[in-house]
């Protein structure tokens, strides 16, 4: 059984630290690349980066939400129900994870990210196990910030606003109720100089895959 440290931070307040492309495939190429676990970890990372979902919307997910690039978050945040899109890369990573689950025998009624070691087959995840892997996976990638779920979805508004997507749209992506909302949104995460700095210097994080 695996044994999921208790969280350590809670009551705390921490600044935004969004990840860059260059970070993000780090992080990514810190996964194993054939386990079956780090097949999983990947295509979650791939669903909170690539289509910003939170950490408890990406483990809610069945595989009838699922229909090629695109997602159907239910019940997100407010009690909507949304679709959105997540890039080809993410979609790739997260496609390999479905065909492995199948292979495990996990079928239509468990979660996509169900658990499938033998005594504990099918259930949910655990929201604290994700965040212990990606703060281990994120220290063996030598990243120096505070890697999380919901850092994420923060990384993801940087990358769409650093790259000039209309704020519109990042407000979609991300299942804003209101336009000030996303700009505040992003006035939190994206200082100037950080976004001065990833403008200049942009690695395709998919060379990772």
């Amino acid at each position: 059984m695996t044994t999921i440290a208790p969280p350590t931070n809670k009551g705390l307040r921490f600044p935004a630290e969004p990840l860059t492309r260059n970070e993000t495939a780090r992080l990514l190429a810190a996964v194993p690349t054939r386990s079956t676990s780090g097949l999983r970890l990947r295509a979650l990372i791939a669903v909170m980066y690539g289509a910003g979902l939170r950490v408890q919307e990406a483990l809610d997910l069945m595989p009838r939400d699922v229909d090629g690039c695109t997602l159907r978050v239910r019940a997100g945040k407010g009690g909507k129900t949304m679709t959105v899109s997540i890039d080809p890369a993410s979609c790739e990573l997260l496609g390999r994870w479905m065909d492995r689950r199948d292979g495990l025998g996990l079928t239509g009624r468990q979660r996509v990210f169900a658990t499938y070691s033998a005594n504990n087959f099918g259930q949910p995840m655990d929201p604290r196990y994700v965040r212990s892997a990606l703060a281990r996976h994120g220290e063996k990638a030598g990243i120096e910030k505070r890697v999380h779920p919901h850092g994420l979805r923060h990384s993801l508004a940087f990358q769409l606003y650093t790259d000039g997507v209309p704020l519109n749209e990042i407000r979609r992506q991300l299942r804003h109720s209101s336009l000030a909302g996303t700009q505040h949104y992003i006035d939190h995460i994206c200082p100037s100089t950080d976004v001065a700095a990833v403008m200049a210097a942009r690695p395709d994080w998919t060379k990772a895959l």
